[in-house]
């Protein structure tokens, strides 16, 4: 295992914690940067030596401390809703950072995915490092990126729990932690039966994707931080509502994104949805909307084993003609305003408020 100190490796950061007062954009930025960079100070600690041959380094590099921060963010501003500027608040927060890459390299494992953030996936890279894709390194690079996952579900807990804050407000913040992880992975598990030819109904898809993703994206993370910094119920319950609503908008963006974003927007391949049959809001709806003809075809397509890219590009096509994009963005436009009027200015005031309004748009902005 690496000796290296951790307090000794944090003193090299700067001493300035993002602060509201420079400006939403300075402080997003700020923020992000000192996520990263705790991240990188803890992974240096807790790094064991004995798997960098396997390539875990390059793996870690890109699941833990190559996104964009969502998750870690949300949470510090919860915290900041309630609290003053934090140093170990924030640390707190970049904690998710890894619960995230757990979360990703488990759900890579699971869908057998290629691309992950625009790189070879960490089951195939690490299969690769082994000796190729054929049956008994693939094998080992599933069964390696797993592993992975489990020490970065362990490391998240390790680095909260040494992030400096004391016994008090961590013990606000566990029985939600908890609870936290069980909705996702029960969402997860859910999701192993999504399949767009059971013909589930939209409620079903929403309440899978909020367990899944929408929650643990915005909610849980808000809630997490405002509990640490000792906020009230009242304020507990306005950003729960808050966390809800843009949590289900970034799941819809993300639904349309799957189907028409291009690669180098999602990280992932653009067939990855509609290829694995993928029960999203946006096939669904579409299903719903479309005319008897057009809703034929394109479940006739939908049913087929595999889809070649003449087939995957004909039900783009069906999909667009159905209207079900322009209500789906219908649905995120009404989910922002819902948010926002869940956080008046009076409850949380006008930097905070106008931090959770610039959050609420840079996750759900239009990026087809």
């Amino acid at each position: 295992m690496s000796t290296v100190s951790f307090d000794s490796a944090r003193a090299a950061l700067s001493p300035a914690v993002p602060d509201l007062a420079t400006g939403f954009h300075n402080w997003h930025t700020d923020t992000r940067s000192r996520v990263l960079e705790e991240l990188t100070i803890f992974l240096r600690r807790v790094r064991v030596d004995e798997l960098r041959p396997a390539g875990v380094d390059e793996v870690l590099a890109q699941y833990a401390v190559g996104g964009k921060c969502v998750r870690s963010t949300f949470m510090y501003l919860g915290w900041l809703c309630v609290g003053e500027p934090d140093a170990a608040a924030l640390r707190a927060a970049a904690s998710l950072e890894l619960l995230h890459a757990f979360a990703l390299l488990q759900d890579d494992v699971m869908d057998d995915a290629v691309l992950r953030r625009g790189s070879a996936a960490a089951h195939v890279r690490l299969s690769e490092r082994h000796g190729g894709r054929d049956s008994a390194p693939k094998g080992f690079g599933m069964s390696a990126a797993t592993l992975l996952g489990d020490m970065c579900l362990v490391w998240a807990e390790q680095m909260l729990r040494e992030s400096g804050l004391g016994e008090a407000a961590l013990a606000r913040l566990w029985p939600r932690y908890d609870a936290m992880r069980i909705e996702l992975a029960v969402g997860q598990f859910a999701d192993l039966g999504n399949d767009i030819r059971e013909s589930p109904n939209l409620d079903t898809v929403l309440e899978i994707a909020r367990a899944k993703s929408g929650n643990y994206t915005v909610r849980r993370p808000l809630e997490l931080g405002a509990a640490l910094a000792g906020a009230s119920e009242r304020t507990l319950k306005a950003l729960g509502q808050y966390g809800t609503r843009i949590g289900e908008a970034f799941q819809l963006r993300d639904d349309l994104l799957g189907i028409f974003g291009a690669d180098s927007i999602t990280g992932k391949p653009q067939d990855s949805d509609l290829g694995q049959h993928k029960a999203t809001s946006v096939v669904v709806t579409a299903l719903d909307m479309a005319m008897p003809a057009t809703r034929r075809e394109l479940s006739d397509l939908l049913h087929r084993p595999e889809l070649d890219p003449a087939a995957l590009d004909r039900c783009r096509r069906l999909i667009a003609a159905s209207g079900a994009p322009e209500r789906i963005e219908d649905m995120i436009a009404e989910r922002v305003d819902d948010a926002l009027r869940a956080i008046p200015d009076r409850a949380f005031g006008g930097d905070r408020r106008a931090a959770l309004e610039q959050m609420a748009l840079l996750c759900t902005a239009r990026q087809l």
